[in-house]
């Protein structure tokens, strides 16, 4: 994976935010920082696989365009979220020093900064690949932006079922970038990132859900309650493990990739269940954070796994 201004979202459902006021403009660090950089990795990475998997001829110079305007898009909507969600990271302790509620950048100069990179960042991969992915690319930070950050974040305990559906469209966007069409092979990335965010997410909040209510987020654990949140974690990542496998079904995931797939989704399941049964104390944050980490690393390797795959193909097709 955030509109006009920030007094727009002054009231009841979103307190007036006053961040300490220093002189305009941040480090460039802090711009930087806007952006959520460790988002935009992960971005760029499933964008990579999305285009590897589609084995399309394109200039590596319009690929490498496309690549960073994508990772830009999402910068730019990150930088948006921030700037919506001054009022609430300002409370929570994990995201108080973040460059808005910590004084170094002003809310209008990243509303400005965010709205700048979201329209360059679409028209240019539009003039240097195609329409479709940048209209894809417009809808996922409008996606992001104003349906997540404004909206469902602050209105259902589902904010993060949803929302993640921003999280998963980078593979979408890399496909259609180099191919000017969505095949079944992205679709099915982005169904693999869209049901890994639950229990991904929900994790992490069974540990921070006492900074989500303070900030008044309804997060799963506060809303449902931890017992049910630990249910849908688990039916989740019942769900992911079949899905996970789906590439070689489909014939664009080989043995590696199916080894990576059996053995992270049993990871991923032995994970879930730990956190299932250990409900009290230092173990049960232990599990919740163990699988939040483990969750981290089992969706990198496998997409590092078809990326290995489907990038050795390529490489072979180019030396024929």
């Amino acid at each position: 994976m955030t509109v006009l201004s920030n007094s727009l979202g002054a009231g009841a459902d979103r307190p007036a935010f006053a961040p300490a006021m220093g002189a305009a403009g941040g480090e460039v660090s802090d711009f930087f920082a806007l952006l959520k950089p460790r988002v935009m990795v992960l971005v760029i990475f499933t964008a990579l696989v999305g285009m590897v998997v589609s084995h399309a001829s394109v200039n590596p110079v319009v690929a490498g365009i496309s690549l960073l305007m994508i990772a830009v898009g999402a910068g730019a909507s990150g930088c948006l979220n921030m700037w919506w969600d001054a009022d609430i990271d300002a409370v929570m302790t994990r995201t108080a020093t973040r460059p808005i509620p910590a004084g170094r950048i002003r809310p209008d100069e990243a509303l400005a900064f965010g709205i700048v990179l979201s329209v360059g960042s679409v028209l240019i991969l539009g003039l240097a690949s195609n329409w479709l992915a940048a209209g894809l690319l417009a809808f996922t930070i409008v996606f992001y932006a104003v349906i997540y950050s404004m909206w469902l974040k602050r209105a259902t305990p589902q904010n993060i079922v949803i929302g993640g559906a921003a999280g998963a469209l980078p593979p979408v966007v890399g496909q259609a970038a180099v191919t000017g069409h969505v095949g079944i092979e992205s679709l099915i990335l982005f169904a693999i990132i869209f049901i890994w965010t639950p229990p991904h997410f929900w994790a992490l909040a069974l540990v921070k859900s006492g900074e989500y209510a303070k900030a008044g987020i309804p997060m799963m654990p506060n809303v449902a309650g931890p017992d049910s949140t630990r249910r849908q974690i688990v039916w989740y990542t019942l769900l992911l493990v079949p899905l996970g496998l789906a590439p070689v079904a489909l014939g664009f995931g080989g043995w590696l990739y199916g080894v990576v797939g059996l053995v992270g989704g049993l990871g991923m399941l032995a994970g879930a269940a730990q956190v299932y049964r250990r409900r009290e104390g230092e173990a049960e944050r232990k599990a919740a954070m163990g699988l939040f980490g483990f969750s981290i690393l089992y969706l990198f390797v496998l997409f590092s796994a078809l990326l290995a795959e489907q990038g050795l193909g390529l490489f072979r097709a180019v030396l024929a």
